[in-house]
């Protein structure tokens, strides 16, 4: 580590004395990567764990701007939860459906509090601690609901937040930026204009009132907890599309992308000269790098699926336990802080707090290539030395590898490309719907496995729910008439297979299809 690098990360342990950033920070720096790189893969990850920034690294080994000194974009958002999210979120999917998407949908339901302001990779732990000091000082005045009136614009409509409550809010923002202008020394901007959650924006005129109707049916009796959350997002990109891959795509040329189910690219619309018809010059938010990519392989996205939450603070004091965990320091790992009066719960409410609706969603797997193509479908897609071709757009891009070969494929087939695009669109309409998965279960049918993995995927939970292989929900009843029983693929093939399984788990009978034990909201 060279001398100024070596002072750097001095004063930043030493300021930062006593919080999460060492403890994060060193094992980056043990395996060699520089501290002004490490920091960035942290402020890049929202500083959860060494092991995303590490992962972050390596996608980033290519990146020609690893080096710069660019930091991240920051803001604060006053979020509802609960209930009411659910009904903004039901208002956000059939407004777009009946009036087509318009402004609102590129973010998340939200009041903004603080506009987007620069910090240095290094100073972002003091943003955190800026975060709670604010929250600590204005819970006891913040209010226990904050009233929402309607307000209707020709090209604008949403709720306004007015009264008392208002100012608690705004006071709030403003001890913030102040807050964060001493620890971070972060020039931060506070809204003191006319606090709104916005409902639609940008529309066309002759949708105005049908959005009204939408509005108005929205209950704002609901119940509602707010948190303050703190979000980043990459400067450089603020005006660019962002589209996110629906399938595959293995370069061709140099100069092309290579591109996996759910990466974002950025793309510039004014730098699109040198593209072919039907392509685009896009930047891989996962990778950094830049290059070519088919435009009919991606969709759009939203501005904000690309933003990273840091740290929410949570007002109401009947916090969920689930959320919780147990206590300050597991609160801070998840990246919320809570009020400590909300910490001192009686174990009779923290016992009603634990206390949720627990339902099993079955899921169905997706389109499979047999249906398609026919019995015959292996002989297609074969070679005569038994190698894996793909004769159709519609075939999956590659097969995992079976230690009998591929013909075990043939009594258990893999999901068609469709079918694939099927099970992404099932997990996204989860994660649309808020909907918390908390356990899955799978048969051990290739088809189902790749259903159950896919959805988990949308839902950012691959990493965290491992996918519990269950024979007594595989459909044996179909296999009676014939005259065997299908080979399928064991543990060690799965896990080999990059499928997150979960091999401690021991085989119970159930009946059903695909079981996702969910906690509603």
């Amino acid at each position: 580590m060279a001398a100024g690098e070596t002072q750097l990360y001095a004063k930043v342990s030493n300021k930062l004395k006593g919080r999460s950033s060492p403890s994060l920070l060193e094992p980056l720096l043990a395996m060699g990567f520089p501290v002004h790189t490490a920091l960035k893969a942290l402020a890049a990850t929202g500083k959860k764990t060494a092991e995303e920034a590490l992962a972050w690294l390596h996608d980033h080994c290519n990146d020609p701007s690893l080096d710069d000194p660019i930091p991240q974009e920051y803001a604060l958002f006053l979020c509802p939860t609960g209930p009411l999210l659910e009904k903004l979120q039901e208002f956000w999917r059939e407004s777009k459906r009946q009036c087509a998407k318009n402004r609102a949908h590129e973010v998340f339901p939200h009041v903004t509090l603080c506009d987007f302001f620069t910090c240095e990779d290094q100073k972002v732990e003091c943003l955190y601690e800026a975060l709670k000091r604010a929250g600590d000082r204005l819970l006891g005045s913040f209010p226990t609901a904050v009233p929402l009136a309607l307000h209707s614009s020709i090209s604008y409509l949403g709720f306004f937040v007015n009264g008392s409550p208002a100012d608690v809010i705004r006071e709030f923002a403003m001890t913030f930026a102040t807050e964060a202008s001493l620890l971070a020394d972060c020039s931060v901007k506070p809204c003191t204009k006319q606090l709104h959650l916005t409902l639609a924006h940008k529309f066309y005129p002759h949708h105005q009132r049908t959005l009204e109707q939408l509005a108005r049916a929205i209950p704002l009796g609901h119940s509602c907890q707010w948190t303050a959350a703190l979000y980043s997002r990459d400067m450089r990109f603020v005006h660019y599309q962002t589209l996110r891959a629906l399938f595959q795509y293995k370069p061709q040329n140099v100069d092309e992308l290579t591109l996996s189910p759910g990466d974002y690219i950025f793309v510039d619309p004014t730098q699109q000269d040198e593209a072919s018809e039907g392509w685009v010059i896009g930047i891989s938010q996962r990778t950094g790098c830049r290059g070519f990519l088919p435009e009919n392989y991606t969709d759009r996205a939203s501005e904000s699926d690309t933003w990273v939450k840091h740290r929410m603070y949570t007002f109401s004091l009947a916090t969920d336990l689930n959320s919780r965990r147990d206590g300050e320091a597991s609160s801070r790992c998840s990246g919320e802080f809570l009020p400590q009066t909300a910490r001192s719960l009686s174990s009779l409410q923290a016992l009603q707090a634990t206390v949720a609706r627990k339902s099993v969603l079955v899921v169905r797997h997706g389109e499979r290539v047999d249906q398609i193509f026919g019995k015959a479908w292996l002989q297609q897609c074969s070679t005569p030395d038994g190698k894996y071709y793909r004769p159709d757009l519609n075939f999956p891009c590659s097969l995992p590898r079976r230690s009998r070969g591929i013909k075990d494929f043939e009594n258990d087939p893999p999901l068609s490309s469709c079918g694939i695009f099927q099970s992404r669109i099932a997990g996204d309409a989860l994660l649309d719907s808020g909907i918390r998965i908390s356990s899955v279960f799978a048969s051990p049918a290739l088809r189902c496995v790749q259903t159950a993995k896919l959805i988990l995927e949308e839902l950012k939970l691959e990493k965290k729910i491992k996918i519990r292989v269950e024979p007594g929900i595989f459909e044996w009843t179909k296999w009676e008439a014939g005259k065997t029983t299908p080979t399928l693929m064991s543990l060690e093939e799965l896990k080999e297979a990059n499928f997150n399984i979960d091999t401690d788990y021991s085989f119970q009978h159930k009946t059903g299809a695909s079981l996702l034990t969910m906690s509603l909201p």
